[in-house]
């Protein structure tokens, strides 16, 4: 008799595997094999980094020895007997000093594959409290956030792209997040943005400006923004004094800018809940900066005093004088803050205080910033800064992003059209598309150097991840196309596939395909858990060669072949594995924002 498949609710096999673990510990201690006052804290279930040793491994046998004072390997073997009476279990082996190697009946695996179609898009969500999720708690994640004083480049494509595949990550993962943009309009650089569109102001009236300024913005993408302000007030503006026209010449640059940021964003499908303006922390009849120091010194956190001349400073650009001071270095910072200037104005860092106290106000406890390598120097102020806000009851991550080089198939190119000195986020989009920019953006980790390769993202082979990604998805629907020709009356859907004889699927390729496709709930989780959304760009791509490497065995043992024109039952169950293939396919390219096409063109 065939085994009927075993189904896990979640689909999440591991955290699955640390429930039955847990009841057969819990059976131990009533059975007298493990002291009964025994603490069951946490305990780690992974794959094996050898497949031939089992399905997955756990270490609660060498976590638990010291406390219950026995030998982890005589915890092990007990532990593993009584998961034997476990259902699903077909082995459990005992490895070294008292690892665990558990595997799982064919019938197990094969009732994964039920569980993908049944939960469909929610396959991995919400449930996964015990592996990490954020279990609907509130995260504010803040990304971007360029000055808003010209177009997005490749720098800020980077970021962008990262910030936004987290929070879907996150949000995919239970938390509740809110995509925050902090719009840089208060400080010189938007008053240096004015002046720099007065010129092109003053061009668009028909006077010769000649070469832009040292220390003005040289980009033509100015010159509209002049046009524009002719448009509204012809001359008028010429013959202010700039105390006059540099408040409307501001705004309006600012109008433009923080549209035209929106727009190159939105050709990376990034949009964004909060555009917080820096300038609000001080309009509109508050002041959220004294507000901010003042709940500091509140907190006995604020002195007078003098800090040491930084390393390489010039001696004859150094004041040393007492400055007002907040004390990070009592939170892991290396100095303490000057949050005033000498001539009585805030610092930047203030403002950044300010920010963040404006944040904690709004009830966030969890925050992420997404920071650009060139700021890590900003990071432990932050953190100490929300630390002391808090109370230590906020957590705040800061990811750092580093650069991105690009290349057309190994050589470095320059590709400034419009924008001064930058290479524009949307001269990139425009060249290779949104699919290949998003995917390839994530396809390493943040923190390391990322060459963008014009060529390469768009090749048509294994060697480009994106496309071989998406060609495992559209692969996918090619099989259900090919399978109508065939069984023009079997029902594709997920409702009918879940209910098909899954027992057939009982080859090691497909159950390999099963078994990847089950890690995807805890993948996901713990991903969202450590901040990498690189993670899913390297599954998708361990999955999909997965599936093309089963589907390749086919043209050699054409008893594998996805279709059996012969065999409808067997037919059935392998497209149920394609189904489930293409779901997850689907949810993670969904997570990093990439598109998962039916076709390819």
């Amino acid at each position: 008799m065939t085994a009927q498949p075993t189904t896990v609710q979640s689909g999440n096999v591991y955290a699955h595997l640390q429930g039955l673990v847990r009841e057969a510990l819990a059976g131990m201690q009533r059975d007298g094999k493990l002291p009964a006052d025994l603490a069951i804290g946490s305990f780690d279930v992974e794959a094996p980094r050898d497949a031939a040793h089992g399905d997955l491994a756990c270490n609660a046998a060498m976590v638990l020895a010291k406390a219950a004072k026995m030998k982890p390997r005589d915890i092990a073997e007990a532990l593993a007997a009584k998961l034997l009476e476990a259902p699903g279990i077909a082995k459990a082996d005992v490895a070294g000093p008292g690892f665990l190697n558990i595997t799982f009946e064919p019938a197990f695996w094969q009732g994964v594959v039920a569980t993908i179609l049944s939960r469909g898009p929610d396959f991995g969500r919400m449930d996964l409290g015990s592996m990490g999720a954020g279990e609907g708690a509130r995260i504010n994640v803040e990304y971007v956030s360029a000055n808003p004083t010209g177009p997005m480049h490749v720098g800020h494509c980077r970021g962008a792209v990262f910030g936004d595949a987290l929070a879907n990550l996150l949000a995919f993962a239970g938390w509740d997040v809110t995509r925050e943009y902090y719009i840089n309009d208060a400080g010189g650089q938007v008053n240096v943005l004015a002046r720099s569109v007065y010129l092109r102001y003053r061009e668009a009236l028909g006077e010769t400006i000649g070469e832009i300024p040292e220390g003005l913005y040289p980009g033509d993408y100015l010159k509209p923004v002049g046009e524009d302000l002719v448009k509204v007030h012809g001359a008028a503006l010429r013959d202010l004094p700039e105390d006059q026209w540099l408040p409307i010449v501001r705004d309006a640059a600012m109008t433009v800018m923080l549209q035209t940021i929106k727009d190159d964003l939105a050709a990376l499908n990034i949009t964004h809940d909060v555009f917080f303006s820096e300038r609000s922390l001080t309009s509109g009849g508050r002041d959220q900066i004294t507000a901010a120091i003042g709940a500091l010194r509140d907190k006995g956190l604020i002195y007078e005093g003098r800090l040491p001349k930084p390393k390489g400073h010039d001696d004859e650009e150094w004041e040393d004088r007492e400055q007002t001071l907040f004390k990070s270095t009592s939170f892991g910072d290396d100095e303490d803050r000057a949050l005033m200037k000498s001539d009585g104005t805030y610092t930047y860092f203030a403002g950044d205080v300010a920010y963040h106290f404006d944040k904690l106000q709004r009830g966030y406890t969890q925050l992420v910033n997404v920071f650009g390598a060139d700021h890590s120097g900003y990071v432990k102020r932050i953190k100490a800064a929300v630390k002391a806000l808090s109370d230590g009851a906020a957590e705040i991550d800061i990811p750092l992003i580093n650069l991105v080089t690009l290349s057309r198939a190994g050589v470095s190119v320059k590709m400034s059209k419009r924008a001064g000195t930058i290479v524009t986020l949307r001269e990139v989009v425009d060249e290779v598309g949104r699919d290949p920019v998003r995917f390839m953006m994530l396809y390493r980790e943040n923190n390391k150097l990322l060459d963008f390769d014009f060529v390469k993202v768009i090749e048509k082979s294994k060697d480009n991840p994106v496309f071989y990604v998406q060609y495992a998805h559209a692969r996918c629907a090619s099989v259900f196309r090919n399978v109508r020709e065939v069984f023009p009356d079997l029902l594709l859907d997920a409702s009918a596939l879940q209910k098909v004889d899954l027992s057939r699927l009982d080859d090691a390729g497909e159950l390999a395909i099963v078994k990847s496709l089950a890690l995807f709930p805890k993948l996901t989780s713990e991903a969202a858990r450590v901040r990498e959304p690189h993670r899913v760009a390297f599954y998708l791509f361990e999955l999909a060669s997965a599936f093309h490497t089963q589907y390749a065995r086919g043209n050699d043992l054409p008893q594998l072949r996805f279709i059996q024109e012969a065999d409808r039952s067997l037919t059935a169950a392998r497209c149920a594995m394609v189904a489930a293939t293409q779901q997850v396919l689907s949810s993670g390219l969904a997570v990093l924002g990439v598109e998962a096409p039916l076709a390819m063109r």
